[in-house]
């Protein structure tokens, strides 16, 4: 058995001679049945009803109602619930487990910890070694890091102290992970009366199954990139797919990169990539396409809410949205990235002085990123020399030559309206030098305009989306 083993004890099995007190957790057995159990309950309701017991035992060892402590026997039940798969798939051992269960806890079971202290203490009164706060809201108890160490270790001091140091270390996945955190101790208050909380996205994908996904708020700008479209239609010159292959390498094959003993402790987190090009050339949509690929997540950061006139609220803002993405397996992508990261100016002035360490500040944060940041720009000069070393790929968009944009007008043309039998589509593709974005707003205006008078698309629709566009860019045919 390895030492991220599900029936591994703490700190796993490598120490040959660890053996189990009667205040450690001891050496449960978690198999795992690949089966519902016969009551039909779920690996959630389960491991909860597990928890209970746990706690149970604790309590009856800490009263004195046993002369020591026995771990209840369990074995996990299998349900392919995200919750199990994530159990199964990170091989958590028995603490990891608890602490797990410990942290969802008050999300499932509110009176699970009030009504197992009240068997004990029916008259009521404090028991600070079970630790746990109340909230304003919820009236049960809300576990802090005194409840995991009792659980875990009773009031035996020196099993506590290994798992306060074990809480810090990268041993402990669901810390290490980001998974389970404390919410920081007030006033000096001692670290471990701090409240043990999981990750909202986690509450959610447990309890109900699906991802959670964070709304567009104040707190968080940034929507959700999402396309319709498959990775077969992305029309792009082969350099760039070249370019982009790369990217692909990483989202496929970065874990094992990071877990090379050699060259994965050389090498800085996340992926940093540049997409720079004429508007309209597919980089945003490349964006999209590289999550819908890999079933990931695009966030397209509203950079209006996050850039600010004053000082220090810029990066706040950024860190705010690192933070909720650290471990997330998002892709964050920054449209019109040179508005945050531009170029640094000499300092002639106390804003001059602020503006640069903004920069900086935003250099690092995006370097320090665990996933893939992607920044597009129309203008690759207009961003800071000193990030450029910084991107492992650089993607540029050029205009679609007449082939590529003979396939993106046959990709595009709508099956209804129809099309004039007199519409030569190979000659406009041939002749007009116009981006991809530009030939879906003519096609669909000139869909529209023949939709509403009841007849199929003609060359005269099409010209005049033509003047239209080339307008928008201050040309003319």
């Amino acid at each position: 058995m390895n030492s991220r083993s599900i029936i591994g004890r703490l700190f796993g099995e490598n120490k040959e001679n660890q053996q189990p007190t009667d205040s450690q957790t001891g050496n449960i057995e978690l198999g795992v049945e690949n089966q519902m159990s016969i009551e039909g309950f779920s690996a959630l309701v389960k491991s909860i009803v597990f928890l209970q017991k746990v706690v149970q035992a604790r309590l009856d060892h800490h009263f004195g109602k046993t002369n020591e402590f026995v771990q209840p026997e369990f074995s996990f039940n299998n349900d392919d619930s995200v919750f199990a798969r994530y159990v199964i798939d990170h091989k958590l051992n028995v603490e990891e487990f608890i602490l797990l269960l410990l942290a969802l806890a008050p999300h499932t079971h509110p009176d699970l910890f009030s009504d197992l202290i009240k068997n004990h203490l029916p008259k009521g009164g404090d028991f600070p070694e079970f630790g746990g706060v109340r909230g304003q809201n919820y009236r049960g108890i809300m576990p802090t890091g005194e409840t995991v160490l009792f659980v875990l270790a009773g009031m035996n001091l020196d099993h506590r102290f290994q798992l306060m140091h074990w809480f810090n270390s990268q041993e402990c996945l669901p810390f290490a992970t980001g998974l389970v955190s404390f919410d920081g101790s007030k006033d000096q208050e001692p670290e471990m009366s701090a409240r043990l909380i999981l990750t909202p996205e986690k509450v959610t994908e447990f309890i109900t199954g699906n991802r959670w996904k964070p709304a567009y708020s104040g707190q968080f700008p940034a929507a959700l990139l999402t396309t319709d479209m498959d990775w077969d239609d992305l029309i792009l010159a082969p350099a760039t797919h070249r370019e982009l292959s790369m990217i692909k390498y990483w989202l496929d094959h970065h874990a094992n990169l990071d877990a090379d003993p050699k060259l994965g402790r050389r090498t800085k987190p996340g992926f940093r990539a540049l997409f720079h090009g004429p508007p309209g050339t597919g980089k945003t949509l490349t964006a999209a396409l590289l999550g819908k690929l890999f079933d990931l997540d695009v966030y397209r950061i509203d950079l209006s809410m996050i850039v600010s006139k004053y000082i220090g609220e810029t990066e706040k803002n950024l860190q705010y949205i690192f933070d909720k993405a650290t471990h997330k397996n998002w892709i964050l992508f920054f449209d019109e990235a040179d508005a945050l990261f531009g170029k640094r100016t000499n300092v002639q002035s106390s804003h001059d002085r602020f503006a640069n360490q903004e920069v900086s500040y935003l250099l690092q944060k995006v370097e320090d990123h665990d996933g893939l940041v992607i920044l597009a720009t129309n203008f690759k000069s207009n961003l800071d020399q000193a990030f450029m070393r910084r991107f492992q790929g650089v993607v540029s968009f050029a205009m679609p030559d007449a082939r590529e944009r003979k396939l993106l007008w046959n990709n595009a043309l709508p099956i209804h309206p129809a099309l004039a039998p007199d519409l030569n589509i190979d000659q406009l593709a041939q002749q007009y030098e116009i981006s991809g974005a530009a030939i879906v707003n003519i096609l669909q205006m000139s869909a529209l305009k023949a939709l509403s008078e009841s007849r199929a698309i003609t060359h005269t629709d099409l010209m005049e989306g033509l003047h239209r566009e080339f307008a928008k860019e201050g040309r003319t045919l």
